[in-house]
């Protein structure tokens, strides 16, 4: 609990080198104790990713949670996703930009497959907010969308999908 308190005082502070080993050993913590079956605990956990999320940079936030998304544990997966997916919907569209359209498309498509419902949806709202941005200035935007898809996605199938996703 006091960490959120620490999220909302520091904030953008926590990202500096000599906090840094710190701050990554916090965020795995708050993602076990997400993750937990003891209620109360997964909660306030819960509750302190969402602050973190609230009173940090997304970008440099969203660096630090990426490399959860491919944890072996699937519940941490889940709760890395679901604070990816706040970051992805805060970001500014320099912000996507300047960690790749492409990137945070490949990270949904990864989850999409996941074995947890919540790593799914997280992903599902990822490719909504990078549709959103993408898609912004554009008339066309279904065409935009399939076209950026089927040109910078691997198999056919994650193109169809993530394609269908904005499309219902």
């Amino acid at each position: 609990m006091a960490s959120a308190d620490i999220f909302k005082a520091f904030g953008d502070e926590l990202f500096e080198s000599s906090n840094s080993d710190a701050f990554d050993n916090v965020i795995l913590q708050l993602l076990l104790k997400a993750s937990q079956d003891k209620k109360f605990v997964c909660e306030e956990a819960d509750k302190t990713l969402k602050a973190m999320v609230e009173s940090m940079t997304p970008l440099p936030l969203f660096h630090k949670l990426h490399t959860y998304v491919k944890h072996s544990n699937m519940r941490i997966r889940a709760k890395a996703a679901i604070s990816i997916s706040h970051c992805v919907s805060k970001m500014e569209l320099d912000g996507m930009k300047e960690f790749g359209f492409v990137s945070l498309v490949q990270i949904a498509v990864n989850l999409l497959n996941d074995r947890l419902p919540e790593a799914r949806e997280a992903a599902r709202s990822i490719v909504v907010s990078v549709y959103e941005a993408l898609t912004k200035d554009e008339e066309q935007k279904q065409e935009v969308w399939q076209n950026f898809c089927q040109s910078n996605l691997p198999a056919i199938h994650d193109a169809q999908a993530i394609v269908k996703i904005v499309s219902s």
